[in-house]
């Protein structure tokens, strides 16, 4: 379910700030870019080794989000601080 909020304010931070509504740090378009490359990265490779050890299909899914959890916690938290 957080993940699910964390996303929603996270995009609209980020669109708010494309268009100008509010104020963008200059370098969030090429960060927002490179942390999704970072992401699925991780997020592949923890979903291989929960695989690997045998890990239930839900659990499999869980490691997979768990990478992208993590980054749109900490976006949300960054971007709504300066709001």
């Amino acid at each position: 379910m957080h993940l699910a909020m964390d996303s929603q304010v996270v995009i609209w931070i980020r669109v708010a700030g494309m268009l100008g509504v509010v104020a963008q740090a200059p370098g969030e378009p090429f960060r927002m870019v490179a942390e999704k490359q970072a992401a699925a990265s991780e997020s592949l490779f923890a979903m291989a080794r929960a695989a690997s050890r045998g890990a239930s299909p839900d659990h499999v899914m869980s490691a997979a989000l768990n990478p992208y959890s993590k980054r749109t916690q900490a976006n949300s938290r960054r971007l709504t601080r300066r709001l």
